[in-house]
């Protein structure tokens, strides 16, 4: 039976969130949807039949779809009142959620074996973006940065693989010429962007888009033995910034619930995150937790922080209701992320897509009861 470590126990449990139920225009929850017949041993690293999308161990619609590199989108959902719903994360294969300044975080979203025809809110980067735009190789779209972020990303390798607003952006829909484009221009003005016209633009810019060489991940239908029920999974970034993952027994996937509310601890207030793309509420087959290196290469009051999205270290990952303590690896800095057990085998993501959240070192974990984890950032 694998065992459970607690990273951190806090004198007195925080009190159990109140989950609402979802709201009218959140009861569109995707179904588990057919699934193709498994080789028992999964899919994954090196057994990746061509039209398997390496990223969702699923098969695709069409498998000119994987021709292609990955698209990236940098989202941001705050404030709340202005930025929510977002728009296309149901689209998306991989999200990362990590700390960005001022007790927020944002998106580090992947796009690749389906469209969206409208992605973000679209904001500035940040220095974890520079490791993911190698690690999936992608075509990155954002909102310019602070000019020690772009300095980075403009002398690295891949910048010809960056899109960001130009003079030729216009109000949406987007086009191939103008891929980012304003909604809204008469009130917050909300940058966008459909993945496709991205594409688009950057192979007319002379960007090599074919496909890339993405298996790293390992899938397979059956849980792993072992692990713990877990039915909520809470992460508290900040006292303005906090999610609630619950799993949802009849579709096999985690809804996603974001803060609803300002407050310091106590009476947790949350409402569902939906795509304004099509009213769905946010889901994922796979919720990983990763304590990583965190630190300030610029502190506070204009603080910008450094996350070491390399090498090794501890994870939590949840699938099919079930917690197992597990490592994230990257090897390299083009290596994409892959999870093993404590053994060092590879730990199999449930087919389907995945959301990471990072988190610091020193970050705690305290669990209320048996089903409700609960994780607080912390730096370092």
């Amino acid at each position: 039976t694998q065992s459970i470590a607690v990273a951190a126990t806090a004198t007195k449990p925080p009190p159990t969130p109140t989950v609402p139920e979802p709201t009218a225009t959140a009861t569109n929850i995707p179904t588990a949807s057919p699934t193709p017949i498994y080789p028992e041993e999964g899919f994954g690293p090196d057994n990746f039949p061509s039209e398997v999308n390496p990223l969702t161990g699923l098969y695709v619609d069409n498998e000119q779809y994987l021709d292609k590199r990955p698209v990236a989108v940098k989202n941001n959902i705050v404030p709340r009142t202005s930025t929510r719903p977002p728009w296309g994360l149901t689209d998306s294969e991989i999200v990362f959620d990590y700390y960005q300044q001022n007790g927020y975080t944002r998106f580090h979203t992947i796009f690749y074996g389906q469209e969206a025809e409208l992605a973000g809110p679209i904001r500035s980067a940040r220095f974890p973006d520079h490791f993911l735009i190698r690690m999936f190789k992608s075509i990155f779209a954002y909102g310019s940065a602070d000019p020690l972020i772009n300095e980075r990303l403009f002398g690295a390798e891949y910048s010809d693989r960056l899109v960001l607003e130009g003079g030729g952006s216009g109000l949406c829909p987007p086009t191939n010429t103008a891929p980012l484009c304003r909604f809204d221009p008469q009130g917050y003005a909300h940058l966008l962007g459909g993945t496709l016209e991205i594409r688009a633009y950057a192979e007319d810019q002379g960007v090599d888009d074919r496909r890339q060489d993405l298996a790293v991940m390992y899938f397979n239908l059956e849980s792993p033995s072992g692990g713990q029920t877990v039915d909520q999974v809470n992460v508290r970034y900040s006292m303005d910034s906090y999610l609630l993952w619950e799993y949802e027994q009849v579709s096999g996937n985690y809804l996603r619930f974001q803060d609803d509310s300002f407050n310091q601890g106590e009476g947790e207030t949350f409402a569902p995150l939906i795509d304004r793309n099509n009213n769905r509420q946010i889901t994922a087959d796979n919720v990983v937790i990763l304590f990583m290196e965190h630190s300030y290469y610029r502190k506070p009051p204009s603080e910008i922080i450094e996350v070491l999205v390399s090498g090794s270290g501890p994870a939590y990952a949840f699938r099919d209701g079930k917690v197992y303590e597990v490592r994230w690896n990257i090897p390299a800095t083009d290596s994409i992320l892959y999870l093993t057990d404590q053994d060092g085998y590879p730990f199999p993501y449930k087919p389907g897509n995945t959301w990471y959240h990072v988190i610091g070192q020193s970050s705690s974990l305290t669990s209320p009861d048996d089903n409700i984890w609960r994780f607080e950032f912390m730096i370092p």
